[in-house]
């Protein structure tokens, strides 16, 4: 029996990685000041645990600025994922997160990053692409890839102090990241939902562009779910209504839980929940029970779980993280061989709408794919990656088929919020 052999790249091992640094030095020049010469040292670390929390959020906070508070940026979260083992070596998400310091040792940006060995959790698909490498005995893993793990969350990935210098800052990343997966002999390096505006900068420096699409809810300032209402279209307005009646018709009781609200009793059973869903769905959980247990206790009132009561049980739940201006629904799950009608979209899509009103959130963003969340409020908003890849002729074909595919999710989105649920005037 013949077998094929599986092209493998040579792995970052653990002692290189802790060698790793890079120094750069520029010039500052301003108009009332002698120049100024800054030495920026670049370090990779396997772990976020080696960066104290305080500065870690101090350059997430900075590059968002508190109205724009990307929960999933944060120390707590991140380190949840470490210490829950849930983003870790053993399973294909080996941290290799950035830290750049200036001459006096501030930590003036910080880059969440990991060396992975497959591309699952990232919903930013590339398994086509992988399997291309292989056809041509080339090895696609392992990658780097700057993202939030689990995550397909809108921000930054370059998370900057607030300097004067922070344009070369972002630069002198840019560059080290590059370098680590050329001399490293990697496929590629990959940036995933990042802001627009770093989407635009990573094409400057060699990154093709892709696209995708979400669907979010946008807050009109609507005094209630009622008025909410009053904007869409009769028949979608009518479809919600009875939907929402549903829930009551069968008994359950619809609670929403913040920080101290939520019991160990809740997380134990959401995890429950959460093993229904990917049992059925994807087959493998991403997240431990431990990391829900985590963040409980480290996010506090920036988490937000939804929860279905039939009597005294607990049957369903929906989690989600609150930021600066946006509730972010990120998992849903209910009881085994349960089935409630209606009450997916009651947990995960109607009491998130009535949070972010009675929270004055500006936006709803309901995580990855599922069309059937139009009819509910939902419209569909680009998202981004960037991606860079070493091999010149691999990079070209990827790059021909990015130009056709962002062309088509384009028309897509168009042809999706022109069939909107909402009354024409507010289109």
């Amino acid at each position: 029996m013949a077998v094929a052999a599986v092209p493998v790249r040579k792995s970052i091992s653990s002692s290189t990685q802790q060698q790793q640094q890079q120094q750069f030095t520029f010039t500052l020049t301003e108009s009332e000041s002698p120049k100024e010469e800054k030495v920026i040292t670049v370090s990779f670390i396997s772990s976020i645990s080696e960066v104290p929390s305080t500065q870690w959020d101090a350059c997430a906070l900075d590059t968002t600025g508190p109205e724009k508070f990307n929960p999933f940026l944060s120390h707590a979260f991140l380190s949840s994922l470490e210490n829950s083992g849930s983003a870790v070596k053993e399973t294909g998400w080996r941290p290799h997160h950035i830290v750049a310091k200036d001459e006096t040792n501030n930590i003036v940006a910080v880059v969440p990053l990991y060396l992975k060995s497959h591309s699952y959790g990232e919903f930013v698909f590339d398994h086509s692409w992988a399997n291309a490498y292989y056809s041509y005995g080339l090895a696609y893993y392992p990658k780097l890839q700057s993202c939030v793990p689990f995550t397909p969350v809108t921000g930054p990935r370059i998370l900057l102090r607030n300097t004067s210098f922070k344009d070369h800052i972002f630069d002198i990343i840019v560059s080290a990241m590059k370098d680590l997966t050329t001399k490293s002999q990697l496929s590629s390096l990959h940036v995933t939902f990042p802001s627009e505006n770093e989407w635009q900068k990573f094409s400057e420096k060699g990154f093709l562009r892709r696209i995708g699409m979400q669907y979010h809810w946008k807050n009109r300032n609507y005094k209630n779910f009622d008025d909410f209402l009053m904007d869409m279209k009769q028949s979608k307005r009518k479809n919600i209504r009875q939907e929402r009646k549903k829930i009551a018709a069968q008994n359950l009781t619809m609670k929403r839980l913040r920080g101290y609200e939520i019991k160990a009793r809740h997380w134990d059973s959401f995890y429950t929940f959460y093993r229904n869903t990917t049992d059925n769905k994807w087959g493998t959980p991403h997240l431990t029970r431990e990391f829900f247990h985590e963040i409980g206790s480290k996010m506090g009132d920036q988490v937000l779980l939804v929860v279905a009561e039939d009597g005294d049980e607990l049957v369903a739940g929906a989690l989600n993280l609150i930021g600066g201006d946006t509730l972010f629904g990120r998992l849903w799950g209910c009881q085994p061989r349960a089935y409630y009608p209606s009450l997916h979209f009651e947990a995960c899509y109607y009491q998130a709408i009535e949070a972010a009103i009675e929270l004055n959130l500006k936006t709803v963003e309901a995580g990855a794919q599922g069309e059937h969340k139009i009819q509910r409020g939902y419209l569909p908003v680009t998202t981004y990656s960037c991606h860079y890849l070493v091999d010149e002729e691999f990079r070209q074909a990827i790059e021909d088929f990015l130009v056709r595919e962002s062309s088509q999710v384009k028309h897509v989105i168009k042809l999706l919020r022109d069939s909107g649920p909402f009354k024409e005037d507010l289109l």
